[in-house]
This record gives C-alpha cells, structure tokens and sequence, in this order.
C-alpha cells in the first residue's frame, strides 16, 4: 500500500469527559478500535488494535490541542502533562490542563456538553495500512501503525480532512489497481 509520505491526517472519536479538582484534566479515548469511520470520500475506515503501539514505545512526541491548533496546545508527552496509552477499546489519553484562559474555556464547554470530542491527527508509515476494494459500497482502509502527531479536543469531532484522505486514497489506487483488476476484471478502481 501506498500512502503520500508525510501527509497527517486526522480522525474523531466520540468520547470526553472532565475531571476537576485541584488540577483540572480532560480525559477520553481520541480513537476508537474496529469501530468503521464515515464514508471518507470513497472510502471507510477502521483504526486496528496496535496501530499507536510503535509511536507510543518511541516516546513520540505528542501534543494535546484545541482544534488541531498548534497555538493552543493543552498538553504534551515529553513534558509530562500528556498522557497516553493503547487499551482494548482504542488510544486514551488523560491531559493535565494548564492554568490557561483557553484551557479554562474549553474545560467550561466540555462540562457544559459544548464540546464533546476528540481526535487525532497521524502519518502512515509504509506498510501502516492496509487497502481493500469490494465491488459494491465503499473501499476500506486499515489502519494498522501511524505515527501519532496530536490528540485534540473538538466541538466537531468529525473527519475534517477528506481532502487529505481523498488524496491518500488516490496514492493507493495505482498500487491496486492490478490486484483489482485480476478479482473484477475492467472495472475501475
């Protein structure tokens, strides 16, 4: 499989929750597994157990952000205020807020049930994902390792960047496009 090397992009998941106190945090899953996305644009999408495993092992490092907004960052994994893991149900993270006039807002908006989501932008490294093309309905696309860029917290926790993996899913049509052809014959993929 082909992927355009160095494109991010990004994916929503549906589950947040605050947790106050002394040191305010946000908690969540910025992904969840064996759950199929949206049609992307052509294409659906799943995120398989293990596909964070390596970048998580490597110490990426990852920021928390409002809005996919590098100006707004609510916490990062080197600097310990970001945390990170892989468990059955998908990527979790629990991000220590910062005593911030933006994270404050959001931490207003996300107990007031404003915003409610979370995702993640990545790249695939090659051989990260997997393509399979049916005859009727949707490709799909398995995700299987990704560098991990960011988790964000969103008001939209949709799949903002169709463009993107539109785009991705073009790079990958020229590599299966014989396999395609040797199951379906002349139809185009």
């Amino acid at each position: 499989m082909t992927t355009t090397p160095g494109m991010t992009e990004r994916r929503a998941a549906f589950e947040l929750r605050a947790v106050t106190g002394d040191k305010p945090r946000l908690v969540g899953y910025a992904a969840v597994f064996d759950k199929a996305s949206r049609d992307l644009g052509g294409f659906v999408e799943f995120v398989r157990p293990g596909a964070f495993k390596r970048s998580l092992a490597a110490g990426a490092d990852v920021v928390a952000l409002v809005a996919h907004d590098s100006r707004m960052i609510l916490g990062r994994t080197v600097a310990g205020t970001l945390a990170l893991s892989e468990d059955g149900k998908g990527l979790a993270f629990d991000v220590e807020l910062p005593a911030t006039s933006a994270a404050r807002d959001l931490l207003v908006s996300v107990e007031r049930g404003d915003v409610a989501g979370a995702s993640f932008a990545f790249t695939v490294p090659k051989g990260g994902d997997r393509w399979t093309f049916a005859k009727d309905g949707p490709a799909k696309r398995e995700l299987i390792d990704v560098n991990l860029h960011d988790v964000t917290i969103t008001a939209m926790p949709a799949y903002p960047d169709t463009e993107v993996a539109l785009r991705s899913l073009g790079a990958a049509r020229p590599s299966l496009a014989a396999t395609w052809s040797r199951y379906y014959g002349d139809a185009r993929c």
